[in-house]
């Protein structure tokens, strides 16, 4: 013996059925271009002022993340001072490489421990403070 639905649970089902396939016909953003789009990346598109950002260093560059943090804080130091020294609102990041600051290294280390060379909250903050400075100079 079949038991029977509510009438209100069949008008629910009925309206779902009949919205499902038309939400498949629904335009997306796939849709308008003539078929699926390559997924890339989920990353936002920098603002002007983050066009001249020290990015992220490449995970070969050192064996740690607190090592390679402390070089990208050495590049950010060294673009700062170069800003500073040529008095220039310009981006100079693109004369830059992750070899100069590998090179800068004994200018920032402070202990032996090839592990822990240096203080990266140190280096950091010089690295923001030069920013702000620069930044400072800037916006006059």
């Amino acid at each position: 013996m079949m038991m029977k639905a509510p009438n209100g649970l069949c008008s629910a089902v009925a309206a779902l059925a009949l919205l499902l396939p038309m939400s498949a016909l629904a335009e997306t953003p796939s849709s308008t271009s003539g078929g699926p789009k390559p997924f890339h990346s989920m990353a936002i598109t920098p603002d002007a002022g983050e066009a001249c950002r020290v990015p992220r260093p490449p995970a070969d560059l050192a064996e740690t993340a607190y090592q390679r943090n402390g070089y990208r804080a050495i590049l950010r130091i060294l673009v700062a001072e170069r800003h500073l020294e040529a008095e220039t609102c310009d981006c100079l990041l693109g004369e830059f490489t992750w070899d100069m600051a590998l090179a800068e290294l004994p200018r920032f280390q402070t202990s032996d421990n090839p592990r822990l060379p240096f203080k990266v909250l140190d280096l950091y903050a010089m690295a923001d403070a030069l920013e702000a400075k620069h930044a400072e100079g800037c916006s006059e």
